[in-house]
């Protein structure tokens, strides 16, 4: 028996118009738009997040109080990680603003450089930490807790998390400072392999990051009323968005 193969893309579907295959196409991740709209198989190398950086990075600013803010954590010994995020509710951007990276060191080390950014700032963390051991076997997630941070377990679908972290960023809803350095130097390099697999290597405050964004914005919260500054923070040059007043 002859077989044969056809290869169709979206063109050859009459019954899609042209606005909803780009709806579909905007909806679509970078590395399987060929895929699904040329059928082109999917090898997956490549960039997870192919937006520029220049899109993405912006100077470093002083937010208003009001802001919500929350981290994203992971933990291991070679390296543990946390990026902190504020999120501006009235134009739904999350701008990453500082971040924590250090490796070989005990909990009680990283717990006190988090709990420097603010005791009151809530964190997720990779819900996998806790079948983890830093030496005494101890669950880390409990440790942690004990050393006084504000610890929820965070959803850990890779897929979801990648989409949902693209999403923001190709929309202009994720903004990152200059200043976190390590953040950039990981994106640099976050990509898949020949057979579409994520490269685990350097992807500390990658994985951090999807924590942050997918369960983390929805527990951020103000700073308390009794430790925030009344004061009129500066503004990126031109843009009016960050002018603001007292708030009662």
């Amino acid at each position: 028996m002859s077989k044969y193969v056809v290869q169709a893309t979206w063109d050859d579907v009459p019954h899609l118009s042209e606005e909803a295959k780009a709806e579909m196409l905007a909806s679509t991740p970078p590395h399987l738009r060929d895929a699904r709209s040329r059928g082109i198989p999917h090898l997956g190398a490549g960039s997870i997040y192919p937006v520029a950086e220049e899109e993405i990075l912006i100077k470093d600013f002083q937010f208003p109080d009001y802001w919500r803010r929350v981290y994203g954590m992971d933990v291991g010994w070679n390296r543990t990680a946390a990026i902190w995020g504020a999120h501006d509710l009235e134009s739904d951007i999350l701008y990453l603003y500082a971040e924590h990276y250090r490796g070989a060191s005990e909990p009680p080390i990283h717990a006190e450089a988090i709990n420097a950014k603010g005791l009151w700032i809530p964190g997720v963390i990779d819900p996998a930490s806790k079948g983890r051991s830093q030496g005494d076997g101890e669950q880390l997630i409990s440790t942690y807790r004990k050393l006084g941070l504000t610890l929820s377990e965070a959803v850990n679908a890779v897929e979801a998390g990648i989409y949902a972290v693209w999403t923001r960023l190709s929309t202009g809803r994720l903004k990152v400072f200059e200043s976190c350095q390590n953040w950039l130097s990981e994106y640099r390099i976050y990509r898949r392999d020949e057979n579409g697999k994520i490269i685990k290597a350097q992807d500390h405050l990658m994985d951090a990051t999807r924590y942050l964004v997918m369960s983390g914005i929805s527990i951020a919260c103000e700073k308390p009323i009794e430790l925030t500054q009344f004061a009129k923070p500066e503004s990126p040059a031109g843009d009016d968005r960050y002018r603001w007043s007292n708030r009662k």
